[in-house]
């Protein structure tokens, strides 16, 4: 028994309004596009800029720095970082949304690194997860403001 009364007018079997049903259909593709194109924009950031950090290390003599695990997962994040953040600034998204996107990018490395360290995952498995991890801290940053991704 709800001790809850329904609005004026409607009934508790009164389905939803239509218009809010498209609504919220509408904006679920929306953010579920946004995503999509956030991943692109990362991919393509790693795929672009590897081969300048390859380029830049080797000419400093520093190449070897890209066969450790720990710095070749920060520069792959801050890869992807970068050519995320174009897009979403390019989208009109505040500093304080790419801040958060960026936190998505680094933190599961960072966190992964201390098991790998106590040999509990490999580097490979590392890579792996954070990459896993990654998207689905992507995904809870749009989640928690979902407001600021919906509307692209």
């Amino acid at each position: 028994m709800s001790l809850t009364r329904p609005a004026p007018g409607r009934t508790p079997a009164t389905p939803e309004p239509a218009e809010s049903r498209t609504a919220r259909r509408r904006r679920a593709r929306t953010l579920v596009l946004h995503y999509l194109e956030m991943v692109v924009a990362m991919a393509v950031g790693m795929v672009a800029l590897h081969p300048v950090w390859s380029f830049v290390l080797d000419a400093l003599g520093w190449g070897a720095v890209l066969d450790a695990p720990e710095p070749m997962a920060m520069i792959m994040a801050t890869n992807m970082t970068i050519g995320m953040t174009l897009v979403m600034r390019w989208r009109r998204h505040g500093w304080r949304a790419c801040a958060e996107m960026a936190a998505a990018m680094y933190l599961p490395f960072a966190v992964l690194f201390v098991p790998m360290w106590a040999g509990l995952l490999s580097s490979g498995d590392m890579l792996l997860w954070g990459h896993v991890l990654m998207l689905v801290a992507m995904a809870g940053a749009m989640a928690i403001r979902p407001h600021e991704y919906a509307h692209c």
